[in-house]
């Protein structure tokens, strides 16, 4: 299914740490997104943007997911946090700059608490990338935030 929704409709980072480009289509259980490579792209270096950070567009793929959840219930998104990965296995050490990655998150598991965990996969014309990843979105992120720097 595609989908009219832009990034800054779901994922609520904003400025350069917004890091997905574009929103390609999504089903019941998973999102599709694309990251172009780019000299601007944060954390670009002159190779190209450490492979690291796939594991970072990976989670704002799920953040877009969950708000694409949360905009169809007509509902802003919510804050959402990377509680850990499993597995994060990637075929280089940089994305090249021209590269476009895809980015594709599977939901495997969605508690009512808030916990979740999700197959992920980062594919480009000579790249691939794969990891579980495990989130947590509580009800009230500010109200989350605010209680844990207590």
């Amino acid at each position: 299914m595609t989908t009219a929704f832009t990034v800054a409709e779901l994922v609520p980072h904003s400025g350069k740490m917004s890091l997905l480009d574009n929103i390609i289509a999504y089903g019941e259980d998973w999102l599709q997104a694309q990251v172009f490579i780019t000299a601007d792209s944060m954390f670009a270096e002159p190779q190209g943007v450490p492979a690291w950070i796939g594991l970072e567009y990976m989670a704002q793929t799920i953040g877009a997911f969950s708000g694409l959840q949360e905009r169809l219930s007509d509902q802003p998104p919510k804050l959402g946090f990377l509680v850990g990965t499993r597995k994060y296995l990637c075929s280089a050490a940089y994305f090249p700059l021209g590269q476009t990655l895809t980015i594709k998150v599977q939901r495997e598991l969605q508690a009512d608490n808030g916990l979740g965990v999700f197959s992920c996969s980062l594919e480009s014309q000579d790249i691939s990338a794969t990891a579980r990843l495990n989130v947590f979105q509580p009800e009230d992120g500010k109200q989350f935030l605010k209680d844990a720097m207590l």
